[in-house]
């Protein structure tokens, strides 16, 4: 029975995510003040798509903006804003300056879309973010269980 309700658990995750479309790596390029903390993608349940979670820390005095993200592991990658219980795809998110800009399980995320091979727990996962004003920044995201949820960071 315990199987069967992580199982519906997952499922239902899966569903939530599909209807609006814990380690730190990553750090800003060279004179960056953008660092990137707290990166994990739960196992996808999906051949097809899967979501990403991230921090993004802004520690300079300009804000900043999150507009596209790539993938070599996704055809795209999409960002999702989250306002109440609303969930849209969006071109680009505020990085504000000396504050963060937080994807998070139930809130703002990365959709991985047309995923070209499902990533395994264990693997990482490559990608780019692209800013408005600052290099590019180069993540190595986690793959964890289906069911992570991070203690901290979040």
């Amino acid at each position: 029975m315990r199987l069967l309700g992580t199982a519906a658990v997952v499922t239902a995750g899966a569903l939530a995510l599909a209807g609006c479309g814990g380690s730190d790596s990553g750090s800003g390029a060279s004179g960056s003040e953008l660092t990137v903390s707290s990166a994990y993608m739960p196992q996808p349940v999906s051949d097809s798509m899967a979501a990403g979670f991230l921090t993004i820390a802004n520690k300079g005095g300009t804000k900043d903006e999150l507009t596209s993200v790539t993938s070599d592991v996704a055809g795209s990658v999409t960002v999702h804003e989250t306002v109440g219980s609303s969930m849209e795809e969006v071109t680009s998110l505020a990085v504000p300056a000396h504050g963060q800009l937080v994807f998070k399980s139930g809130g703002n995320h990365l959709m991985f879309e047309k995923l070209k091979r499902k990533p395994m727990q264990g693997e990482k996962v490559t990608v780019e973010l692209h800013f408005a004003e600052s290099s590019p920044v180069t993540v190595e995201i986690p793959v964890k269980s289906a069911t992570y949820n991070p203690k901290t960071g979040h």
